[in-house]
């Protein structure tokens, strides 16, 4: 770690986690996350609004409990990146706002970057700088991609996605359907490691001949594991939930494993990296593990705590924008719930020497002549 690196927080609030982290270059200094998952599990998945509100409350003490964790002070950073998009868009303004705020506050050049490319350039804090290109699977609720990226800050290229359900979300409905609870990946994969992963032959979707050769599709596959589970339930008989939970997260893995390992070599990348909440089942690790070391390919996947929702994963990606040089965000930036991958972060209008975000630029100049704002920023940030 270099004191001259960027030292970098990062807001994370796409769905129901608040997630603030602190990076300095590519070494992770905090992360800490307040999640409000137990609020929305007796509803079975995310409520918007309750997430929404949750990151309200928790915003201030996570940021504050991270600083503490890191060390610093709030007057030290070098930045502020938050999620713009894509994600739920009352949860995104949220972060948003909060991270204006701070910015505005400590006249701090403000980063608005992209929930899946952070996903990527979270793996820069334990495992080095990104090889490029990278290819990434990234598997969540929300999405299944997979991404090339030459340039993680301005050049990732989307190869293959979601046409319906995401492999994270049909865990959600599968564990539903087994009355598991919620959410549904952990408790499956732990069944899944006492059942037979061969026990029934569920479908392999989207892969065959003429079907498209990097998107995904789980929605077959959940009808599929759902009527087998109806047809047992009304033939009297008992269903074996952990045969069950094993071979319908083997027919996940392996088309997320097939399909990200051949679009490797298809491009002739040598590195795989895989990112994402789903980035933490057992199963998909192992596979991936097996099919790439026969492939010749190295894999990079990072510890659990990194999969899922962070703001690590934000204030890497921050961190990058600012050792590259690329432009920062206005300070009228907007969250974008449908955000496109190929955006890796939000530039703003104005870049010149003296602008908006530069020292001694125009937001500098107000702090100076705004005395209730300069006492709002003595009792928050001394």
């Amino acid at each position: 770690m270099m004191a001259d690196e960027p030292l970098v927080l990062g807001i994370e609030t796409s769905c129901d986690e608040t997630g603030v982290g602190i990076v300095r270059g590519t070494t992770l200094l905090a992360d800490a996350v307040a999640s409000s998952v137990d609020t929305h599990a007796r509803f079975g998945g995310v409520v918007p609004e309750i997430a929404s509100r949750a990151h309200l409350e928790a915003m201030v003490p996570t940021i504050e409990r991270a600083l503490k964790t890191a060390g610093i002070s709030a007057r030290d950073l070098d930045g502020i990146a938050v999620t713009a998009g894509p994600g739920l868009a009352g949860a995104l303004l949220v972060g948003v706002s909060a991270a204006k705020a701070y910015a505005y506050a400590l006249n701090k050049p403000l980063y608005g970057v992209n929930h899946l490319a952070s996903h990527i350039c979270v793996d820069q804090l334990e495992h080095g700088p990104l090889p490029e290109p990278t290819m990434a699977l990234l598997v969540s609720g929300g999405h299944s991609s997979l991404l090339l990226a030459p340039d993680i800050t301005s050049d990732v290229r989307p190869m293959g996605a979601t046409i319906d359900d995401a492999a994270g979300e049909a865990f959600d409905k599968i564990a539903r359907v087994l009355n598991l609870g919620f959410p549904g990946g952990p408790v499956i994969d732990r069944l899944a490691k006492e059942g037979d992963p061969k026990a029934i032959a569920f479908p392999r979707g989207l892969t065959g001949p003429r079907d498209p050769a990097y998107d995904f599709s789980f929605s077959g596959l959940k009808t599929a594991v759902a009527r087998w589970i109806e047809a047992k339930r009304n033939a009297g008989e008992e269903v074996p939930v952990r045969d069950v939970a094993a071979s319908f997260q083997e027919a996940v893995a392996d088309v997320l494993t097939r399909k990200a390992v051949r679009a490797c070599k298809d491009e002739g990348v040598d590195h795989l990296m895989i990112g994402g909440g789903v980035a933490a089942n057992s199963r998909l690790r192992a596979l991936a593990q097996e099919r790439c070391e026969r492939a010749g390919i190295r894999l990079r996947v990072p510890r659990p705590g990194l999969c899922t929702d962070n703001g690590a994963m934000v204030a890497a990606l921050g961190a990058e924008m600012v050792a590259r040089n690329r432009p920062a965000s206005d300070l009228e930036l907007s969250a974008d719930s449908s955000l496109p991958v190929t955006e890796s972060h939000v530039p703003g209008a104005a870049h010149e020497p003296g602008g908006a975000h530069e020292p001694g630029g125009a937001h500098a100049h107000r702090h100076d002549h705004d005395h209730v704002h300069e006492v709002s920023k003595k009792n928050l940030y001394s």
